[in-house]
């Protein structure tokens, strides 16, 4: 943390400090399972950390409580490692209290939707302008392998040794559902994707949300496999791409039409369909967003990976700091003690004691 000052004290007069993927790594050394999906998303978030032009002592991690939560240890910026799920309520207290810090939130399938899950859905809805990295592995991986609110139904855990009864959630249709501005998938072995899904959150004016799908090599090894491996990728995986057809395949030969508020997969081959009869994506369309992010549940379609949503909508800390304005322009700047001695007091001493 001494360095982050240091580095900040010796800055250039107009603010400007060129960092290094180095300059975002700390010196504590990195705990996760060897072959764990989390370095892959943490190396790429100290890649693109440089390119935003953001002082380190204005970069804050927050995180809750899971594998996913040790994140903030490994970024040297500012960071909390807080209590399960409340990473989102104290991300938007920093937020409010300093609008101009870059915060983000580091949280997992269990913290995020199962303790936390209240918390998350009422940031999606206030947009607070703060980027949400959720990791879903679909399992608890730091309490050793117990179901979590993403797990398939009927998987067997150790605490559901018979498998689960539960519907998981979908966390993008759950996000979408509480207004979100911002949503996109991205997985850990997709470094590229991954990378520039990131760059993109960064750049949002508001809440952004990203599911990553991220592998515990330990409780639940291959769960995204169809997802990851190359010979399967490119039939089983949709990247969405704004104003273009949503095409797939290893030769873009299968594409995605949306007939009313159904997704068909259709073949473009043997001239059965033309590429005009393929649906162009469109990232403002909050509508066709929710159907792509449920597409995956129809038998013979693929999942969708990218932007699924962006739109703008006024930030809940601009729209705050105006109220407070107008408030000191009606009534001035205000007196505490004037306040909490206002109305009905009661005066406590000893004649009223012994009465």
């Amino acid at each position: 943390m001494n360095d982050i000052l240091a580095q900040a004290a010796a800055a250039p007069s107009n603010g400007e400090v060129k960092y290094t993927l180095k300059d975002f790594k700390s010196d504590q050394d990195v705990r996760w399972c060897p072959g764990c999906g989390d370095y892959a998303i943490l190396a790429q978030m100290q890649k693109i950390m440089p390119d935003l032009g953001i002082p380190r002592e204005k970069v804050v991690f927050i995180s809750g409580i899971g594998c996913s939560s040790r994140f903030p240890y490994y970024m040297d910026t500012y960071g909390f490692h807080s209590i399960h799920g409340r990473a989102p309520a104290l991300a938007t207290g920093l937020k409010i209290a300093r609008p101009d810090l870059s915060v983000w939130v580091i949280t997992g399938d269990g913290d995020g939707l199962s303790i936390g899950g209240n918390h998350l859905i009422h940031l999606m809805r206030r947009n607070v302008d703060l980027n949400v990295l959720l990791f879903n592995n679909e399992i608890y991986g730091l309490t050793k392998g117990q179901y979590s609110p993403t797990s398939a139904a009927g998987l067997v855990t150790k605490s559901t040794p018979l498998g689960s009864l539960d519907q998981p959630f979908n966390p993008l249709s759950l996000v979408l559902g509480a207004e979100a501005t911002f949503v996109a998938r991205t997985m850990d072995r997709d470094l590229p994707h991954l990378n520039s899904t990131l760059r993109r959150a960064a750049e949002h004016r508001g809440t952004s949300f990203i599911e990553i799908y991220q592998n515990c090599i330990v409780f639940n090894d291959g769960v995204f496999e169809e997802f990851t491996d190359k010979s399967t990728r490119p039939d089983t995986s949709l990247y969405l791409d704004h104003g273009r057809p949503m095409l797939y395949g290893a030769n873009k030969e299968k594409g995605i039409r949306l007939n009313g508020l159904k997704a068909e997969s259709i073949s473009l081959e043997n001239g059965q369909n033309s590429i005009d009869d393929v649906t162009v994506f469109d990232e403002g369309d909050r509508a066709m967003a929710f159907v792509l992010s449920r597409m995956d549940s129809a038998p013979g379609l693929p999942r969708a990976f990218g932007v699924l949503l962006q739109e703008e909508r006024p930030r809940y800390e601009d729209q705050l700091n105006d109220q407070v304005e107008e408030a000191r322009r009606r009534k001035g700047n205000g007196d505490l003690q004037a306040l909490l001695d206002s109305g009905d007091v009661w005066e406590v001493g000893s004649d009223a004691a012994n009465s």
